[in-house]
């Protein structure tokens, strides 16, 4: 549902997506709304009877009724955060866009073997709903009450699981931070005069620009951002310039980006916000991915360090060899479980088969602080309590089982500050590598656009 009704682009939370799909269902209807608080369709009394194929995708084909309630809805979202709709066929045309690129992705995980079944969608449903404070049965009249049937909904989240799983495996899990990168990034901060706890509230508009582009296509790409530019000084809202003009996956929602920590941005865009009040926007900005402008929507500073979670675990390691059967790592760590279920000391078979230089400590890791290992290592860790073992897990480390020992909570202001300086550079990387592998993606699949075809 959220891709029907904001067009965002996955984040590392899926919790966090799947809830504000669900907020967005029901939320108030804006004055400019109609008394049912939905943006009024096309009309489409002079199209053929026979539905038309807008877009092919590979091998699947996305038809004018799709194109056109999908349109709808996101229309209606916009409506009711109160964004200033484009012209109906640029509208049309960046919906289009989205709805090729969720389809490539799909396809990519379909053949990936990526799937959700309805155990896991149920209860991502049901977390849902516990987050709106209401009950399955309430909350799925809600959902009803939008116009949005109660199984279009569940298939709208299924999708959205699978493409957070695709992208967990194909980018974040992927995505390593190293101390030195750390150290860079605060001594830039310092520089600045800021911190990786300040956060800021961003809009943004982004014309891409290809690799090696020739003159001619630069040239066309700086008029268009430029006539972007233009409309902001004669007073158009920003998000409405966004939502007409901007080729970013946000787009479709104003271009909002929502509040990212500074580590998270851009070194560009840092640079460039610091700079800003409130309400401003910048000039036109140069990075390797094109042009932008940014506005900044509110600035928070960074408040008191909270305390660190950290966790003590041990583990044991083994790694999948590229050049043998990889089933056999699977079938070791398999055989290693049974032993630890059937009573065997964990320390001990750490030392005796762990796969890495814990194996000298029994495994012990020592204290890991939240955010300083792989999310899917982390996310395991996280769903034990003290003196509870995993079963076996992959990463791309190899396989695990984890032991959590302990968790406390650590004041250390400087840690703190490191901590959030390895998150924000993990969440900024993870962005830039998932926008540059979705852009080869969508270069690698067959589409053709037919949009304009009768």
């Amino acid at each position: 549902m959220k891709r029907f009704l904001i067009g965002l682009t996955l984040a590392l939370g899926c919790l966090a997506t799947w809830t504000e799909a669900a907020e967005n269902l029901l939320v108030a209807p804006a004055q400019n709304a109609n008394k049912a608080g939905v943006v009024a369709p096309l009309d489409e009394t002079s199209l053929p009877m026979v539905d038309r194929i807008v877009a092919v995708v590979n091998n699947s084909v996305i038809t004018y009724s799709e194109l056109n309630d999908r349109t709808n809805l996101i229309a209606n979202q916009l409506t009711r955060q109160g964004v200033t709709l484009p012209e109906r066929h640029i509208l049309m045309r960046q919906v289009l866009e989205k709805m090729v690129m969720d389809a490539v992705q799909m396809q990519y995980a379909k053949d990936a073997g990526i799937k959700v079944d309805d155990i896991q969608l149920d209860q991502a449903v049901v977390r849902i709903a516990e987050e709106n404070k209401l009950s399955l049965p309430a909350f799925r009249t809600a959902v009803e009450k939008e116009g949005v049937t109660w199984k279009k909904f569940r298939e709208e989240i299924r999708d959205e699981i699978i493409l957070a799983q695709l992208r967990e495996r194909e980018v974040e899990n992927r995505v390593i931070v190293t101390d030195a990168e750390i150290d860079a990034q605060i001594a830039e901060e310092n520089e600045r005069g800021g911190s990786a706890q300040d956060e800021f509230q961003l809009a943004h508009i982004l014309i891409t620009v290809p690799e090696n582009a020739s003159p001619e296509r630069l040239a066309q790409r700086q008029r268009k951002i430029q006539e972007a530019l233009d409309q902001l000084k004669k007073g158009m809202e920003f998000a409405e310039v966004a939502a007409t003009f901007s080729e970013a996956p946000d787009a479709l929602k104003g271009g909002d980006l929502g509040w990212r920590p500074a580590a998270r941005l851009p070194s560009l865009f840092a640079n460039a916000a610091s700079k800003l009040k409130p309400g401003e926007y910048s000039d036109i900005l140069r990075s390797p991915s094109g042009f932008h402008i940014i506005k900044l929507v509110n600035r928070r500073g960074s408040e008191a360090p909270a305390p660190i979670t950290q966790f003590h675990v041990r583990q044991i390691l083994v790694k999948v060899n590229p050049d043998a059967d990889p089933n056999e790592a699977a079938s070791k760590i398999s055989s290693l479980n049974a032993r630890l279920l059937g009573g065997e000391d964990f320390g001990k078979l750490a030392t005796l088969s762990s796969e890495d230089e814990s194996r000298n400590r029994g495994g012990d890791l020592g204290l890991v602080s939240e955010g300083e290992t792989l999310p899917q290592f982390e996310k395991v860790v996280k769903s034990l309590k003290p003196g509870e073992t995993s079963a076996p897990f992959q990463t791309l480390l190899g396989w695990h089982i984890v032991q959590l020992l302990g968790v406390r909570q650590a004041d250390a202001t400087l840690e703190r500050r490191r901590l959030a300086a390895r998150q924000g550079l993990r969440a900024r990387k993870s962005d830039e590598a998932y926008d540059e592998w979705i852009r080869q993606l969508r270069d690698q699949a067959y589409v053709d656009i037919r949009l304009d075809d009768r």
